[in-house]
């Protein structure tokens, strides 16, 4: 269970979630059909060495139960966050921050253009940890880590790094909401607002009220007795705080001199091609992939100004 000063490394709490995430990623990214290319995804949940290791090599009886909807929204939300950080760069935006990054690789495996800086702030263990498994590889952006807890004073210890909030910033909380008390969300928007100039954007994803059927019931016991089997003990649903009293990023972002849209996972699947079938897209619509971008300009000065 969670508690408001816990912590955590990459093997503990919500640290081990982030193994489970670099285990779809690898996994996708062994596909002939894949979506996209993670090479150092399998590296680093080798360097774990637990039994994600064995689902990824494909050692408990069938490894196939874990990769129902939840591995097509992670499929579909690394899609969506791969193709949103294309398109800042293409903008213009020089400048990346990416909140509780774990296993996150981005700052290695996407093409940079030059003089882009990518922030990751997570906490010291998590990142410490994958600096050692990636020590040989070479970022092919400046890549800067800030290790602090999002609960405490990260906006000082990322400019205390080198950030510019005078420079357009894109913000990546891929897969971080649900892990923050309610109010800590709101200073989390809060602080985003302050440090992002005029041209900045952040992608997220939310969740909402899960469906709930007889199929759907049997794709996540089947997820849970594949993770029993490979020796793996997390219970997501302890570490998530609830959604209820929570704002919906959505309707927050919606104020003057921001523009907010988004997608569903299993149309940005099935936009690539890929089938989906109608059990498996209720339960992965649950998810919202979303982007809200600050506008140039006039009226650009943010959600809490009128």
């Amino acid at each position: 269970m969670r508690s408001d000063n816990d912590s955590w490394d990459i093997t503990q709490s919500v640290g081990a979630t982030a193994v489970g995430v670099a285990t779809m990623r690898a996994a996708e990214t062994r596909r002939p059909d894949a979506l996209f290319q993670d090479p150092y995804a399998a590296k680093l949940v080798e360097a774990v060495g637990s039994g994600w290791s064995r689902v990824l090599h494909g050692e408990i009886s069938d490894s196939a139960r874990l990769y129902g909807p939840m591995a097509g929204v992670l499929t579909a939300r690394t899609v969506y966050f791969d193709d949103y950080f294309a398109a800042a760069a293409g903008a213009g935006v020089r400048q990346a921050v990416i909140l509780a990054s774990g296993l996150d690789a981005r700052a290695y495996r996407l093409e940079w253009p030059s003089g882009t800086v990518v922030f990751e702030i997570d906490l010291p263990d998590v990142l410490a940890f994958k600096s050692a498994v990636l020590g040989a590889d070479e970022p092919s952006a400046e890549r800067r880590e800030v290790p602090v807890d999002l609960r405490q004073d990260w906006p000082k210890a990322l400019r205390d790094c080198g950030f510019e909030p005078d420079r357009p910033t894109a913000w990546l909380a891929e897969g971080l909401l649900r892990y923050l008390p309610a109010e800590a969300q709101d200073r989390l928007f809060e602080s985003i607002v302050a440090l992002s100039a005029p041209g900045s954007r952040i992608a997220l994803n939310i969740g909402r009220a899960r469906q709930d059927s007889a199929e759907l019931r049997a794709l996540r016991d089947e997820r849970a007795a594949a993770l029993r089997e490979a020796g793996i003990a997390v219970d997501v649903e302890n570490l998530w705080y609830s959604w209820d009293g929570r704002a919906d990023p959505r309707e927050w972002f919606d104020r003057p001199g921001w523009t907010v849209f988004g997608a569903e996972p299993a149309d940005i699947l099935t936009g690539r091609g890929r089938e989906v079938p109608e059990v498996v897209r209720a339960e992965m619509n649950r998810y919202i992939l979303m982007t809200a971008i600050r506008r140039e300009g006039p009226g650009s000065t943010g959600p809490r100004d009128a």
